[in-house]
């Protein structure tokens, strides 16, 4: 039985970066260090119009700190220092903040995928949320390990994306903002950088 299509919508949606530190990226082989590291900021660069919450698990242990880049494009977003637990959702200061924006979907990325995103998507889908997560946005050991992540979320309930496909969601009309949705892309993918350089070249002969 197929599923109906269930959208973002900007007005229903947070986003949850789940313990991107500095000791669990250095864990992460299923991606490339600088492409995982791009896809982290340009989720993050899609994702400054919406609430969002940072957490980090055990950070003066050997998880270690979160990404100084995300801190500093989001100085004033809730900012969860769990001491220990592993799940997200046991802590209930997270929780609280979640709930607090009574937004009901959850765009979610971590690491790793399987435990840091995996265990907050399921406990919240548990608790009636929808759950987006993106997939391009965290990172684990293997492709093996991933693929187990992916499946157990999807069978759950969770929405696979990446980050271009949620900002393209999100955006819904290139007439929104032209020039906003096409620098995010052009930052973040190098070949659509040409795109861009073409329209405003256009754009320009044609003033």
């Amino acid at each position: 039985m197929n599923k109906p299509y269930v959208r973002l919508d900007r007005d229903n949606a947070i986003v949850l970066l789940v313990d991107h530190q500095a000791g669990l990226l250095s864990l992460v082989r299923d991606v490339d260090p600088d492409r995982m590291k791009n896809n982290v900021l340009a989720l993050a660069d899609a994702a400054k119009f919406l609430p969002t919450i940072l957490t980090t698990s055990f950070e003066t242990g050997p998880n270690g700190p979160l990404m100084p880049e995300l801190k500093a494009m989001f100085p004033d977003a809730p900012y969860i220092a769990r001491p220990g637990q592993i799940n997200a959702w046991d802590n209930e200061d997270f929780v609280k903040a979640i709930k607090a924006t009574g937004k009901k979907q959850l765009i979610i990325a971590g690491v790793v995928t399987e435990v840091c995103v995996a265990f907050p998507a399921l406990s919240a889908i548990e608790e009636g949320f929808e759950v987006f997560v993106v997939a391009d946005a965290s990172g684990t050991f293997n492709e093996m390990t991933r693929a187990a992540a992916w499946d157990r979320m999807s069978a759950a309930g969770a929405q696979m994306m990446t980050w271009f496909g949620m900002a393209c969601e999100l955006h819904r009309d290139w007439r929104n903002d032209i020039e906003g949705l096409g620098t995010l892309c052009a930052n973040h993918i190098p070949d659509y950088r040409n795109l861009m350089t073409a329209y405003n070249s256009l754009s320009t002969n044609s003033l």
